[in-house]
């Protein structure tokens, strides 16, 4: 384990894993620290969504859409396993905002950057189009376009697991205890929160990347004070059984101006959110209110022929999004955008605080990050390298996630076709390394239900950091959806029983 680095990061969230990978794969001697698990808070608390972010037309961020609107192509592109096109339809009906509006919306949505993988917009009507089965009859018209979906969790993962293989240091459930500047390091003092054993490092610089906890790193882990600050917003999703068929989503007005997504999810599910409430409370504990509940529960019913209840609810989750705060008065109207604090230099070790962002922009966050870092750092910038760069099992050829499943199933063929996808979906090419030589379920070993197995477990505790239930059947996949009653205690005694071996190369 690393002792002395150049860059020790606080967060392993999307923007400290998507920096630890910029950063180690330029060279430098990477740590990155996360309290709990990877993607634990708020990258696995969203909408899971690669989008431009449409409705941040109206706030005038057009910098900010046309990044992400970049960035969504170049995703898609790394990340073809995880990510993918997702039609949107947006009914419309009087007393919305008013048709030209959105026509203009939408055709800055398609022209804000190049397209080349996803339709442009268009308007249409219900029928023909098959969303006139699910919508009442009172919506008669509306438009679609095209945006992107993500395994939120999994984009963490692959980020930190890329960091790993170009040579970082990521240790999960390791706690930053404090960290003071000598002469020109940074010495942080470490706790395994497993163990309770505790270590120390230097570091020539840090990126707090704590997301709702930036400001905490600041004040009581570095005592700093800055003007920055972030402002706490809870999100809340809750995920029914299946309201429709059909590959699209909605986007649906609300008559407060606000917009909920209904999306398909996990094929069996509807995902509805979200909400935007401001929050004061502790970031790790966060829960959606029965206010919430039924506030998406009507944003649906208002639309669908299908009424949704509270009591439909299978399963809900709640995240805190670390906006920076730009004294908005509507929480809906805060900024996505990010901010980066840079302090140090002359003498000084240097330290870069994230706020805000979102999970779109990421990529090219760490990009800024390290563009305002390393001059301070006094190294060289070095060439930017992830737009072009597969994330781990990416790399299809042409990007192309069908072909590359019919490979996969040309080469266990006695393996069933729904496992066959999942593991594609999940891992991409490293699916494969998942199987092994395996020719029949029994060769995958232990089978924990919903078609986990024992070799997907070892994997998963080897590659990607499992050490808890949680984190196998919620972070690392969905299966929680899906297995019976009893999976998650019988993983986690396999977990305590007898760790799987973690490995010691991520190549």
């Amino acid at each position: 384990m690393a002792d002395n680095v150049d860059l020790l990061i606080i967060g392993g969230g999307i923007n400290g894993a998507g920096i630890a990978r910029d950063a180690a794969g330029r060279g430098l001697r990477v740590l990155l620290v996360e309290q709990d698990d990877l993607a634990s808070h708020t990258s696995s608390a969203s909408t899971k969504l690669i989008h431009g972010g449409l409705r941040y037309l109206e706030y005038y961020e057009f910098r900010l859409v046309r990044e992400a609107l970049q960035e969504r192509e170049r995703l898609l592109t790394i990340a073809p396993h995880i990510i993918w096109p997702l039609e949107f339809v947006l009914p419309h009906a009087a007393g919305q905002r008013p048709a030209w509006m959105i026509r203009a919306g939408l055709f800055l949505y398609d022209h804000l950057a190049r397209r080349q993988r996803l339709a442009a917009s268009r308007a249409v009507r219900f029928p023909p189009h098959p969303a006139a089965d699910v919508l009442k009859p009172d919506y008669r018209r509306g438009f679609t376009y095209a945006d992107c979906w993500v395994e939120d969790s999994r984009l963490v993962v692959l980020n930190a697991m890329d960091a790993a293989a170009h040579g970082a240091d990521v240790r999960t459930r390791t706690k930053l205890i404090t960290a003071r500047p000598d002469q020109a390091v940074w010495r942080a003092d470490l706790e395994d929160r497993r163990t309770g054993l505790r270590s120390s490092v230097t570091a020539r610089a840090m990126v707090n990347a704590a997301g709702p906890w930036v400001g905490e790193v600041l004040s009581a882990k570095l005592g700093r004070n800055t003007e920055k600050t972030v402002r706490m917003i809870k999100g809340s999703h809750i995920i029914v059984r299946r309201l429709f068929e059909g590959a699209f989503a909605f986007i649906l007005q609300n008559p407060d101006q606000r917009i909920v997504f209904a999306i398909p999810y996990e094929g069996d599910f509807t995902l509805i959110g979200t909400t935007d409430i401001p929050y004061e409370g502790d970031p790790s504990v966060v829960d959606i209110t029965p206010d919430e509940t039924a506030y998406l529960c009507e944003s649906v019913s208002r639309y669908f022929r299908t009424h949704v209840t509270p009591a439909d609810v299978v399963r809900s989750y709640s995240g805190v999004r670390p906006l920076y705060d730009d004294h908005a008065a509507n929480a809906s109207a805060v900024t996505r955008d990010y901010v980066l604090d840079v302090e140090g230099g002359a003498g000084q070790p240097a330290l870069l605080s994230v706020f805000g962002g979102k999970i779109t922009t990421y990529r090219k966050l760490a990009e800024h990050a390290l563009e305002k870092l390393l001059p301070v750092m006094a190294l060289p910038i070095g060439t930017p390298w992830t737009a072009n760069s597969a994330l781990p099992g990416g790399d299809m050829p042409g990007a192309d996630f069908d072909a590359y499943l019919r490979a996969l199933a040309a080469l266990y063929p006695s393996l069933p076709p729904a496992l066959l996808h999942r593991l594609a979906r999940a891992y991409g090419t490293r699916a494969e390394r998942v199987l092994g030589t395996a020719r029949t379920m029994a060769d995958l070993g232990e089978d924990f239900g919903g078609g986990l197995t024992e070799a997907e477990l070892a994997y998963l505790v080897a590659h990607e950091w499992a050490r808890e239930a949680e984190d196998v059947l919620w972070r690392r996949s969905k299966l929680a959806l899906h297995v019976p009653q009893g999976t998650a205690g019988r993983v986690a005694a396999r977990l305590r029983r007898e760790p799987v071996k973690e490995a010691t190369s991520f190549l």
